[in-house]
This record gives structure tokens, sequence and C-alpha cells, in this order.
């Protein structure tokens, strides 16, 4: 048993991308939270530096930080690629602990497995 279990935690999972610009990732963020697919998202707006195709660009974009539990995880993966902006967006997930009450939280917030919408 983990430290975490022995105090009542149980894991989570956030995933990462951005979007090109506000409006764009508040649309995906209401889909996902419809869908069932995340709990909660938060939105940052930044600024990015980075190479695509061989070269240094730099832009505007909207950091979106996606909360949801493991059985969920691929389902979320597939949807945010089908409705992003991007042709490659930015997908980063990894496994978080929770407390016991924000991991009731979620698993309420999320709909059931069963019920996740089909990429």
């Amino acid at each position: 048993m983990t430290e975490h279990q022995a105090m009542g935690g149980q894991q989570a999972w956030l995933a990462l991308t951005t979007e090109a610009d506000q409006t764009r990732a508040e649309a995906l963020a209401r889909r996902l939270l419809s869908d069932g697919l995340v709990a909660c998202v938060s939105l940052q707006p930044l600024q990015s530096l980075y190479r695509w195709q061989g070269r240094l660009e730099q832009g505007q974009e909207v950091q979106m930080l996606l909360k949801t539990d493991g059985s969920r995880l691929s389902a979320l993966e597939a949807v945010v690629h089908q409705l992003h902006s991007y042709d490659t967006p930015q997908w980063l997930a990894w496994p978080v602990w929770a407390s016991t009450g924000y991991a009731a939280w979620m698993t309420a917030e999320l709909s059931p497995v069963a019920e996740l919408p089909k990429p």
C-alpha cells in the first residue's frame, strides 16, 4: 500500500493540451464536460515558443489542464484529437493522487464509462 492510499487518496489523471485561442479552448472544454469525459478543465492563456517543421515558432495559446480518471483517458484522448484545431495537438497525460473528497467529486461528475461517447 502506498502512502497516498494509506491516507485515503485515490488515483486520478491529468492531461495537458493547448488550443489556438480562448474561444476554441472553451468550446472544447464545454464539449468534454458535457460528454462526461472530464470533471474539470482549467484554462490558462500563455505564450508558446516551439519548433515546427524545422522552424522556430511563437504564438499565443490557451493551455488546458484536463482532470479525469483512468477509465476515461483513452476516450478523452480520442475525442481531443478528433475535435482539436491543430493537426498535431499536444497530448501529455500522467497519473496523480487526489484527496478522497476531490476524487469522490470527480467520480460523481464523470459520465459512467458505458455512456461515454464514441469518437
